[in-house]
């Protein structure tokens, strides 16, 4: 039975689900669900149902599948009620503001038989998997370092993702996805500890600037940073290897390059004088002794989420995206906060 789709919370996530999962063939988006009547209106203005009350949506038997996309406070009771409901469920990211509040959304998933999952449709980017796929490749050789960076200039953070109690700031909202991000292209037995510093730069409530570093049991260190109010542009991925060095520039991966060491042109670096004396150290390259290659070209495709949960409902997948998987990474989001809190090293 391919999926047919009801949505609770009818906002910006709402209604981008519901104009592209059914770009998938096979999947049905029916309707929304809403507190607001304004949107609810909404989504009858899209030609879809529009649900007076949660019960009349979890109620309906042609929807299969619901989809929760409201503030991330809301979607452990709400996801517990559709599957509870008999539904399969995706929640949108952060799945629940604590690993024990998933830990009972994985319990009613299997005590309903029903499947669950996170959209944690980043997995699919084009930065992500450009990154991943140089680091696959062998070409940097022995990673010492990977940077994963992401600036807006904007500042405040507007709306429920600025308050606290709704599970907003910096560490919920885009930290979530780039910690998947890490850990499904390094390894959920990777890392060993985290930590975790965080700034109110703008936004008064909530972290709006956070650094993290992961170390691992690989010998290379993870950092995440990201900020809201950062005016000049940083690379989305640096990585760096004992054979050379992997810059992407920008979600889609246009700008950036693989740089390797041209062993041919090794000459002995030269002493350069700055006005605080001389270094040989950080003297430039030698001319010809850098080798630059292009990015590989790489086409993930978004739908592919939506496509997996649908052969997964049908028995002929597995999910991409397991409940383990999101329990690791919401593990180490608990261990951030304690990090940021204590100012100190967190093992995970």
């Amino acid at each position: 039975m391919a999926i047919t789709l009801g949505i609770i919370g009818f906002g910006g996530m709402g209604g981008w689900h519901a104009r592209n999962a059914c770009k998938v063939p096979g999947i049905t988006v029916k309707g929304a669900y809403d507190i607001d009547p304004v949107r609810v209106q909404a989504a009858r203005d899209e030609g879809l149902v529009g649900y007076d009350t949660l019960e009349a949506l979890l109620g309906d038997k042609e929807i299969n599948t619901v989809l929760v996309a409201t503030p991330n406070d809301k979607h452990p009771e709400l996801a517990i009620a559709a599957m509870d409901a008999g539904k399969n469920c995706i929640s949108e990211k952060p799945v629940a503001m604590t690993v024990a509040e998933l830990d009972q959304m994985i319990e009613a998933g299997r005590r309903n038989g029903v499947i669950f999952t996170v959209h944690q449709n980043r997995r699919w980017d084009k930065d992500f998997v450009t990154a991943k796929t140089v680091i696959e490749s062998g070409d940097l050789g022995q990673i010492f370092t990977i940077q994963s960076r992401l600036h807006g200039t904007g500042g405040t953070v507007f709306g429920w993702r600025g308050e606290v109690e709704h599970g907003g700031g910096m560490l919920f909202d885009w930290g979530v996805h780039f910690l998947d991000q890490m850990y499904y292209m390094c390894g959920y037995d990777t890392f060993t500890d985290v930590y975790c510093q965080f700034s109110r730069v703008k936004t008064e409530a909530v972290e709006d600037y956070l650094i993290l570093t992961l170390n691992t049991n690989k010998g290379y260190r993870v950092i995440i940073e990201i900020g809201t109010f950062l005016l000049h542009d940083t690379p989305r991925w640096l990585i760096g290897g004992e054979k050379g060095t992997c810059y992407i520039q920008n979600f889609d991966a246009k700008e950036g390059a693989v740089i390797t060491a041209n062993a041919k042109e090794e000459d002995e670096p030269v002493i350069i004088m700055t006005s605080a004396g001389p270094t040989r150290t950080f003297s430039p390259r030698p001319a010809g002794s850098k080798l630059y290659a292009p990015l590989p070209q790489v086409d993930p495709q978004w739908t592919d989420f939506y496509a997996n949960v649908d052969a997964a409902i049908q028995g002929k997948e597995e999910l991409i995206v397991q409940p383990w998987q999101v329990r690791k990474v919401l593990c180490c989001i608990e261990a951030c906060f304690t990090s940021a809190k204590t100012g100190e090293v967190v093992k995970l």
